[in-house]
């Protein structure tokens, strides 16, 4: 690992310290606009939706995309090339394709705050709301994830201790989102989403220098990395998790599949008007590119310049200090920084807004002996969400100080248990008129419970391929019970169905 030099140091220091401020005062700014769950949940309509587009692109892509998935194409080599084309192919398409259909179904709610609550009135179902709330806590580890990134950053970089940077972590995104929401989280991410994207283009230009050959700058990273190992090379790892054509065919599947997450689908209950989804889907994508193709080329090139690193998490931070001057490298790291906290943020919102909405605005007229009036029951939720985050916070602070072997395989643990979970309900929720309450209920078990046998009793032991099966479950148990179940529900339940008038 390079060293860290006294001006490169301060640079980043000082430029840290601005951008702190900056979201600290964009989290008062949105102050405003978070007393109600609605606002405090989704700010609709109060964020441009060119910059909702580039929050989804930064939520997107996270510490996975910046340290964990370069730091396995250090370890595996040009195999891991399947993730990262996958993340603005596979899932551009994706988005593309959910989107539209996820408004016209908030729109016809009347408006909603969460996935779990647009489940729950497409099901007509509170228990499902509430058992899919329970899911997104799986999030947790999604945080973590993101704190280990953080605080690698902050060890390997300023030489600040582990515990220290996950403490700086939490305590700044806790404060920024607890006094502005999603407000806050939006127009910050989307600040964060033009840096990170000239982050990455920076990368990838410093090839020509790192690396060399000119025009065959490509070929020139092969031969390099095939001399140190040929396995670096091949279109399949050995050993790792893209070690299979069914596994990279599961990695896709999890593309695909990966928009649907909780703190990303939100963003499309943001927008205030069906005009708006097309700056969004645009703006989501050209920034997404950037960031989810360029960034893996610095892990590539790190192996080549240090072959022996003690943590295949560190390769891009000895990178960039290695191959920039002092004040590209300290906008690069504060770009790195704001990668991880992009995401951060979301999953923070996420999780307190589903324990605010779902679990208590939910059961709370359900256990109070007395009823509670409407905008009462509202303020209170938002409170209780407000609340829960310090309690989140803490709770993934904790769970954070053991560092795991493996950042990248930590957080794709946790999206997929949820992926496995919500993937049937939610597609065949679009597409399937006697989809039904009682089959969606069976699928978020079944895909979830299956999925964590799966991986924790070493089953399937790739967790792509986990979650493939477990969700492929999920689709044939919640077919069958709906079958099953029709009688039962048709006279409880009107199928919702979005048609062209509707648009």
């Amino acid at each position: 690992m390079p060293t860290v030099t006294e001006s490169l140091f301060w640079t980043i220091i000082i430029l840290l310290v601005v951008y702190f401020g900056y979201i600290v005062w964009i989290g008062k700014r949105g102050g405003r606009h978070s007393k109600s769950m609605a606002g405090f949940a989704t700010a609709r309509g109060k964020v441009s939706p060119v910059l909702v587009g580039a929050s989804f692109a930064t939520t997107y892509s996270s510490a996975n995309l910046f340290i964990g998935v370069p730091g396995l194409a250090y370890e595996y080599g040009t195999s891991v090339l399947w993730y990262t084309l996958g993340c603005f192919g596979v899932s551009w398409i994706g988005l593309l394709l959910f989107a539209k259909t996820f408004w016209r179904y908030n729109k016809k709610f009347g408006g909603v705050s969460t996935l779990p609550e647009w489940l729950g009135r497409r099901y007509n179902s509170k228990a499902l709301q509430v058992i899919v709330a329970v899911l997104i806590l799986f999030n947790v580890y999604y945080i973590v994830g993101q704190n280990v990134g953080l605080a690698t950053i902050f060890e390997s970089v300023l030489n600040i201790p582990y515990y220290w940077g996950i403490i700086i972590g939490v305590g700044i995104t806790i404060l920024y989102i607890g006094l502005g929401g999603a407000y806050a989280q939006m127009i910050t991410d989307g600040f964060q989403g033009f840096l990170m994207a000239i982050t990455s283009i920076l990368v990838f230009v410093s090839l020509f220098w790192t690396i060399g050959g000119g025009w065959n700058v490509f070929g020139e990273l092969t031969n390099k990395l095939g001399a140190i190992d040929p396995n670096l090379t091949g279109y399949l790892s050995v050993g790792g998790p893209y070690d299979s054509i069914l596994a990279v065919m599961a990695v896709q599947f999890l593309l695909f599949s990966f928009v649907l997450m909780p703190h990303l689908l939100n963003k499309v209950l943001s927008l205030e008007s069906e005009e708006q989804l097309a700056p969004f889907t645009l703006s989501a994508g050209i920034v997404l590119f950037f960031i989810s193709t360029l960034m893996v080329l610095g892990g590539l090139a790190a192996r080549v310049i240090f072959p022996s690193l003690s943590s295949s998490d560190a390769a891009i931070p000895a990178y960039v200090i290695e191959s920039f001057p002092p004040i590209l490298a300290a906008i690069i790291i504060v770009g790195i920084i704001t990668a991880i906290l992009s995401s951060t943020d979301s999953l923070y919102l996420g999780i307190t807004s589903g324990i605010g909405n779902d679990f208590y605005k939910v059961l709370a007229p359900i256990i109070s002996k007395k009823p509670i009036a409407a905008d009462v029951l509202d303020r209170n939720s938002v409170r209780v969400a407000k609340v829960s985050l310090i309690f989140v916070g803490l709770l993934t602070l904790y769970i954070s100080l053991d560092r795991p072997e493996s950042l990248s395989i930590l957080i794709q643990f946790s999206f997929s248990a949820i992926i496995s979970g919500i993937l049937a309900p939610v597609t065949l929720g679009y597409f399937w008129k006697k989809a039904n309450g009682a089959g969606a209920i069976a699928a978020v078990v079944t895909g979830t419970v299956l999925y964590v046998i799966f991986t924790s009793q070493d089953i399937i032991g790739n967790i792509y391929l986990a979650m493939f099966f477990a969700s492929i479950s999920a689709f044939v148990v919640m077919i069958v019970t709906c079958l099953l179940t029709q009688d039962a529900t048709t006279s409880q339940q009107e199928s919702i169905t979005i048609s062209k008038k509707s648009s």
